[in-house]
């Protein structure tokens, strides 16, 4: 009887860790990329703030440069802003299989390349640069552009700096904006923003 009874004990055992390692398998599964905090992006003379994460793409389809770009499958975005309307956003997504990740950076890299050019085309009178500032070393890799635009019959002057990196199959693309022009831009700060990005990913 006590054979038995050790028998059934050790059985018990057993299935409750089989269980446990039933449960928690699905929670390492569906372990998310990590975001950027408000206090991690470009130091600002006033306080960032970071909205929650939400599911998808932004309401404009991504984000400037390269609309309609990701994909809303698998994505998740946070946006972040200042009292001084600086503004910026954090896109992440999950590819299928790293080769999809690596197509995926290539087509937001030449569309944050070429965006200059294309905004001029399609706002005529705007005059729009873009510029490439370099690959971070940083997981697989990550890119930063910037975009400065002048709009004369406004007389508005903004300035844009995006990036985008990779960890495997995930990829992540950060932007930031104010008014002003690129030599007040924080181009440094944003440089270690992204790296803090792209390694908080896992």
């Amino acid at each position: 009887m006590n054979k038995l009874r050790t028998a059934l004990a050790t059985a018990a055992a057993a299935a409750a860790l089989g269980l446990a390692a039933l449960a928690t398998a699905p929670a390492q599964a569906a372990a998310q990329p990590a975001f950027l905090a408000a206090s991690q992006m470009p130091p600002s003379s006033t306080p960032w703030t970071a909205t929650q994460i939400f599911g998808g793409v932004p309401e404009n389809g991504g984000v400037l440069c390269a609309p309609y770009k990701i994909p809303a499958q698998n994505t998740r975005y946070r946006e972040f802003s200042t009292e001084l309307d600086t503004n910026g956003v954090q896109v992440t997504t999950v590819a299928r299989t790293e080769a999809d990740a690596v197509k995926l950076v290539d087509t937001l890299r030449k569309s944050l390349a070429g965006c200059g050019p294309l905004l001029e085309r399609q706002n005529p009178g705007l005059k729009a640069v873009s510029a490439a500032h370099g690959k971070l070393a940083v997981e697989e890799g990550a890119w930063v552009y910037s975009l400065d635009t002048a709009d004369p019959q406004i007389g508005s002057t903004d300035i844009h700096l995006f990036s985008v990196g990779r960890d495997g199959r995930t990829v992540t693309l950060v932007r930031w904006g104010q008014m002003g022009d690129l030599e007040d831009a924080p181009l440094t700060a944003f440089r270690t923003t992204t790296k803090t990005a792209v390694n908080k990913l896992y």
